[in-house]
């Protein structure tokens, strides 16, 4: 299992368009249901800083083959104003209710 977290902040007026085209991506992960995928998404108070947080199990991250993604990909580093930043992380906790 491997976690990214990715953190950024975008250009004050180029947030909304930012947030569009994240939602893009979840539509399509709606449609094609990788099951070795999971992934948030947050848009943080200040309405300019987003976190993406994904979870891959397997060799390979779905969001790759994701056209919805490569698009939100093609423009982030002109709509930001700092970042992107990719982490690897290690969970060390998780609750989900059954």
């Amino acid at each position: 299992m491997t976690v990214t977290v990715v953190t950024y902040r975008t250009l004050q007026d180029r947030a909304d368009e930012n947030q569009a085209l994240v939602e893009a991506v979840f539509a399509e992960l709606a449609e094609t249901a990788p099951a070795e995928l999971h992934y948030d998404t947050y848009r943080l108070d200040d309405g300019v800083s987003f976190v993406h947080v994904a979870t891959v199990d397997g060799e390979t991250n779905p969001l790759q083959a994701v056209p919805a993604f490569q698009a939100f990909l093609a423009g982030i580093a002109d709509r930001c104003e700092k970042g992107p930043l990719a982490s690897n992380a290690t969970r060390i906790g998780h609750y989900e209710p059954q």
